[in-house]
């Protein structure tokens, strides 16, 4: 990733998580605090969720040693049951911001962040059977066990 898309996509986020923090603000001034209080799930939520992505980041970049260009099948975690876990933890986190936010634009942000994940690991899912004949299809594509 060159340093110019990882600031981008760095500045996205920041962008996204900071309008959810601000719509908080602006939720609870106009309609109150929520009834039932999901912040301290979604704090564990979070953490969950960006300690799993890290992970599978970790063993995706563990493929490939000594800059060889090669292409692999990813093992461990929960690449045995999911093509893009790091996808499904992404989700994770993003859950764990609505929680801690409550707010129907932070739960519209995780609507928009499945559907553009579902699309992704569906073709990476797609990539992954044209590359290697012994690839296993039983993979599921996002979510363990269910799809």
């Amino acid at each position: 990733m060159t340093i110019d898309t990882l600031v981008l996509l760095s500045l996205g986020y920041i962008f996204m998580v900071g309008n959810m923090l601000y719509d908080m603000q602006l939720s609870e001034e106009y309609l109150g605090r929520p009834s039932v209080n999901l912040i301290p799930l979604g704090i564990v939520l979070f953490i969950v969720g960006i300690s799993g992505n890290f992970y599978h980041h970790y063993l995706l970049s563990k493929l490939r040693k000594d800059g060889q260009k090669l292409y692999c099948i990813p093992q461990g975690g929960l690449f045995g049951y999911v093509v893009c876990p790091h996808y499904f933890f992404e989700l994770i986190e993003f859950l764990g911001i609505a929680f801690i936010c409550q707010t129907p634009f932070a739960f519209s942000v995780v609507a928009m962040m499945f559907f553009l994940l579902v699309g992704r690991s569906i073709s990476t899912k797609s990539w992954y059977m044209q590359k290697f004949e012994d690839f296993p299809s039983h993979r599921k594509t996002l979510i363990p066990f269910l799809m």
